[in-house]
């Protein structure tokens, strides 16, 4: 038996290829499948099957984008209904790739459908060798209940069931492998390694340790992070089987009248992915900002109208070609165009520009110390404000000033600040399109506060899409 991970950062997505000799099976695919038809060629293996353990909810999947170029079968848990041609499979089923035979069992909880996948090692010995457990267990966490309005407790409940009577029986030896770590937000304290075992989770993980049912449904029922807007869109996606890549309209170079005329257009959005301080410098009037060296594909699904249009402005054709598989990665599929040479050849064509003012942590600190009228936003999420924050400071996540800009003043000074500027120039972003005029960005946001000296390092800044510990309230 050979087991390989396939990590995708941005998502902190974890896939597999489960194979024998000759024959393998995918395990939860991403959108972009062409890594593992060339993995399984350098192996000389066979893509026979395409394993699905849930209607994922933070990107849409490669299963169909896989069957279609390898004939492959799609199995995914029979309560998800799933619209397209699938084997549908519930408790007790099992089906085999040579000497591996591979039983399926319910486990719900994360989500309603949610199954995972044991495997034995005919080969080796009769006892369960693995479980491709999705988002069921995590390495140090178990997946959040709450994504679904109205359900959290049940489905906390289930997901009880499911560790205590079905997981966590397996053998101590038993690998552990979930399709997501540390960063997703599909649960809320997940450790950065990226396997483990069933003894190890059995002894670590602290959710294990809440063996009183009521205490573990409380603890996963209140305190979680924001569900961003593209989750549940990404599992009515999956459930309904999602375009195939390859039937996507390819984005068009535009030159700078052309996009101009586009962008006029009612349906039509401007997603900037430059840096923060170049976006800052200049955009396009109404952009929306997100940097492509931040949490570029999660705030994108987040916060980018889903039934618009996209035209991007990036550095170049590459990373516009780049952050379109990102763009789709999160069902974001109508990417019609960038805008050739850049905002160079906005600037020379003599349209209008907006601009974001940088500044310094110093910068900020004189000006909060002298008589400017201004606010200070916070757009990090909760957890990571109550753990350290500007005192004075208005704690607004940035996909919340979509809706909750009317609480600011548009007519005074706003300063957004974040764990680095990525963030914070997001909201920044965002306000402009909502009439602020005066914006200022604070480039490094808390963590260069805390390294000049201003306020103690804050433990969130450090990985800001790292384990989502509770913050301790402090200020400054």
């Amino acid at each position: 038996m050979i087991v390989q991970q396939f990590f995708v950062k941005g998502l902190a997505h974890s896939s597999y290829l489960l194979g024998g000799t000759q024959k393998c099976a995918i395990v939860d695919p991403r959108r972009d499948v062409d890594i593992y038809i060339d993995a399984a060629q350098e192996m000389g293996m066979e893509i026979t099957h395409i394993l699905e353990t849930h209607l994922h909810a933070d990107f849409v999947s490669g299963h169909r984008d896989l069957r279609g170029k390898t004939g492959s079968a799609i199995y995914a848990p029979k309560a998800a209904g799933c619209a397209f041609d699938h084997m549908p499979v519930g408790e007790g089923d099992s089906f085999e790739i040579e000497e591996l035979t591979i039983k399926v069992t319910e486990t719900p909880g994360h989500t309603p459908e949610h199954i995972s996948y044991i495997v034995t090692d005919r080969g080796r010995g009769e006892d369960p060798v693995a479980i491709f457990c999705g988002d069921t267990l995590f390495v140090g966490d178990v997946g959040r209940p709450d994504l679904f309005p109205g359900r959290a407790r049940e489905l906390a409940s289930k997901l009880y069931e499911s560790l205590h009577g079905k997981i966590f029986t397996l053998p101590d030896f038993c690998e552990v492998y979930p399709a997501h770590g540390a960063g997703s937000l599909c649960g809320r304290a997940m450790g950065a390694k990226r396997s483990s075992t069933v003894g190890y989770e059995r002894k670590y993980n602290h959710s294990f340790g809440v063996t009183d049912k009521e205490e573990f449904i409380r603890s996963l029922t209140g305190n979680m992070p924001g569900a961003p807007d593209h989750f549940s869109r990404c599992s009515a996606i999956n459930g309904g089987g999602p375009a195939l890549v390859d039937q996507l309209p390819v984005p068009e170079a535009m030159d700078v009248r052309r996009c101009r005329e586009k962008v006029r257009e009612k349906n039509t959005v401007v997603l900037d992915i430059r840096s923060y301080d170049a976006f800052g410098g200049q955009h396009i009037p109404g952009s929306y900002h997100i940097d492509f060296a931040g949490n570029f594909a999660t705030f994108a699904g987040w916060v980018i109208p889903p039934e618009s249009d996209i035209v991007l402005v990036a550095l170049h054709k590459g990373q516009a070609e780049e952050a379109t598989v990102w763009l789709r990665r999160v069902g974001l599929d109508r990417v019609v165009g960038y805008l050739d040479g850049g905002m160079f050849e906005w600037a020379k064509a003599g349209f209008p520009t907006g601009h974001v003012s940088q500044i310094s942590v110093d910068e900020l600190h004189a000006m909060s110390a002298g008589d400017q009228k201004m606010i200070i936003v916070d757009v990090r999420a909760p957890g990571e404000y109550g753990g350290f924050h500007i005192e004075g400071s208005v704690n607004i996540p940035a996909p919340d000033l979509r809706k909750r800009h009317a609480e600011l003043d548009s007519g005074v000074s706003v300063v957004t600040i974040c764990s680095t500027g990525h963030r914070s120039s997001l909201g920044a972003s965002i306000l402009k399109q909502n009439g602020f005029k005066d914006v200022y960005n604070v480039a490094g946001g808390m963590t260069a506060f805390a390294a000049a000296g201003f306020g103690p390092e804050c433990r969130m800044c450090v990985v800001p899409h790292g384990p989502l510990f509770p913050g301790r309230g402090e200020k400054i």
